[in-house]
C-alpha cells in the first residue's frame, strides 16, 4: 500500500487545502452558513485531494457584479395582476409575449417539451419573424433536468437563445454550482411577468392524463419595476452571452394602483438581499408572517429569527407540500419544522404539490418571485421577487396564502429517533449545496 499517503503527508496536504481555503475567504470576502463553513473544513482536513479541487471549483458563491442595477423607487408607478391558477397565468404569459414590439427577452430555469413549453416556442418564433427581437436565456442544470424543445426553428427565425453557465464550457468565472433560478419575461421593457412558474405544462394546467398541475403563483405588471428587471436580464445575458451593444431605457406607464420594487439576489449581488429581507421581516414584524414554499431547509440564522418571531407572539403560518418533487429536501425539513412547531407556529401540509413562493409581513409588504427558503435559493442560486407595499396587493397575497393554508392539514410534532436525527445532521451539513 506504498501509494497512500503518510500521515506527515496528508497533514501537509490538509494544512494546505486549509490554507488555501482562508485565503481565498479572506481576499473574496466571503461569508458563509456556520454549516457551509464547518463542512468545508472538516471536508478539507480528512479529504482535501477530494474536497480541494471540489472547493476551487464550488467554493465560491460571490462573483463581482458589473454594475448594480437601478432600484426603482418604491413611489413609482406599477400595475399588478396576480395569477391565482395556471389558466390565469398562460393567458397573461400570452398577452406579455403578444404585446412586445420591439424587444422580448425569457428567462426561465426549465423549458419543458410538452404542449406548455412547445407552444411558448411557437409563439416566440411567430414573433421573432415578425421582426421582434427575441432573446432566450436558459440555465444549463435546468435543462438537464427536462429537455427542453427543439429550438431550430427559433434560430432560425432569427431569435437568440444562450444556455446560462454551460458545466461542460472551458469557459472560467462562475463556479459550476451556480444556476439562474429566475423566471422572467419582459416585453419591450416595459412590462414584466414573473413569479415560481417555470414554462412547462405542470405549471400551469393538468396534463392531459388526469394529473392535477402543481399549485403555483405568477403575476404580471407594468411600470420602472419591469425596466428594472429588464436590466437584470441584460446583465445574467452578458454573462452568458456578451451583448454589451444593447442599452435599456426604463420607462413607467399606467395609472398607479400600488408600488412595488424588483430585487434580485445571488452571486452578482454584494449582499443576500432576500436572505435579509426575511431576517428583516421577522425581527420587524409585529402581527404575521405567512409564507408558501415547496423546500424549506433555512440556514441557522433564518430558522432562529422564525423561531424567535414566534416566541414573542408573532403568528408565523408556514404553507407547504405534504410531500414535494424534491425527497432529500423533505427528509432533512424534518429538524426545521419541529423547532418552528415547538415555538409556536402553524405549519400546514397541502395534499398537492405546492411550488409557490411567497411571504406576506404584517400589512406592511409582501414579496413574491423564484425564491424558495431554502440554503440553496436564498444564498447560492440567481434568484428575484418583487417586493409590493401597496396594501391591495398584499391583502391579495395573504387571502391567497390563507385559503391555501385552509386546504393543508397541521403539521403534527412528533418525537424521532436517533438514526433519523443522526441522518438528518448529516444532510443538513450538506444542504447549502441540495
Amino acid at each position: 500500500m506504498s501509494w497512500l499517503p503518510s500521515l506527515s503527508q496528508h497533514f501537509m496536504v490538509s494544512a494546505v487545502a486549509l490554507l488555501v481555503y482562508v485565503l481565498t475567504t479572506r481576499v473574496h470576502g466571503v461569508r458563509r452558513a456556520p454549516t457551509a463553513a464547518m463542512a468545508w473544513v472538516m471536508g478539507l482536513v480528512v479529504l482535501p485531494y477530494i474536497f480541494l479541487p471540489l472547493f476551487l471549483l464550488f467554493g465560491n458563491r460571490k462573483l463581482k457584479a458589473a454594475y448594480a442595477p437601478r432600484a426603482p423607487n418604491p413611489a413609482e408607478p406599477a400595475i399588478t395582476r396576480f395569477h391565482a391558477n395556471g389558466a390565469e397565468a398562460r393567458i397573461a404569459l400570452s398577452e406579455v409575449i403578444d404585446a412586445a414590439t420591439e424587444t422580448l427577452d425569457v428567462c426561465t430555469f426549465i423549458l419543458g417539451d410538452d404542449p406548455l413549453g412547445r407552444a411558448v416556442v411557437k409563439r416566440l418564433v411567430q414573433r421573432a419573424r415578425e421582426g421582434v427581437r427575441v432573446r432566450l436565456m436558459m440555465d444549463a442544470i435546468g435543462l438537464w433536468i427536462e429537455r427542453p424543445p427543439s429550438l431550430r426553428e427559433l434560430r432560425r427565425a432569427g431569435a437568440m437563445v444562450t444556455v446560462f453557465n454551460r458545466i461542460a464550457s472551458l469557459q472560467r468565472g462562475i463556479p459550476r454550482n451556480l444556476r439562474n433560478h429566475r423566471k422572467l419575461v419582459i416585453a419591450d421593457d416595459r412590462w414584466l411577468w414573473s413569479g415560481g412558474r417555470n414554462l412547462a405544462t405542470e405549471y400551469f394546467e393538468a396534463d392531459g392524463r388526469g394529473k392535477l398541475p402543481w399549485i403555483d403563483l405568477s403575476f404580471d405588471l407594468r411600470g420602472a419595476t419591469a425596466a428594472a428587471a429588464a436590466r437584470q436580464f441584460q446583465l445574467d445575458w452578458n454573462t452568458a452571452h456578451p451583448d454589451p451593444g444593447h442599452a435599456i431605457a426604463a420607462h413607467a406607464v399606467g395609472a398607479e394602483n400600488g408600488r412595488t420594487q424588483f430585487v434580485a439576489s445571488g452571486p452578482d449581488q454584494a449582499e443576500d438581499t432576500v436572505h435579509a429581507l426575511m431576517l428583516t421581516a421577522c425581527f420587524r414584524a409585529e402581527k404575521r408572517v405567512l409564507a408558501v414554499t415547496p423546500y424549506f431547509v433555512p440556514d441557522h440564522a433564518l430558522l432562529m429569527a422564525m423561531q424567535l418571531a414566534a416566541q414573542r407572539g408573532v403568528e408565523i403560518t408556514l404553507v407547504l407540500p405534504w410531500k414535494s418533487n424534491h425527497r432529500l429536501a423533505d427528509f432533512v425539513r424534518g429538524r426545521a419544522l419541529r423547532a418552528l412547531a415547538q415555538a409556536g407556529a402553524h405549519i400546514r401540509l397541502v395534499p398537492r404539490m405546492v411550488h409557490a413562493k411567497a411571504v406576506v409581513v404584517d400589512e406592511s409588504l409582501a414579496w413574491c418571485g423564484s425564491v424558495n427558503l431554502d440554503s440553496r435559493s436564498l444564498l447560492i442560486n440567481y434568484e428575484s421577487v418583487v417586493v409590493f407595499y401597496g396594501l391591495e396587493e398584499i391583502r391579495w397575497l395573504a387571502a391567497w396564502m390563507l385559503a391555501l393554508a385552509e386546504v393543508g392539514e397541521a403539521f403534527v410534532l412528533r418525537p424521532v429517533g436517533l438514526g433519523r436525527d443522526v441522518a438528518e445532521g448529516v444532510l443538513l451539513a450538506l444542504a447549502f449545496q441540495m
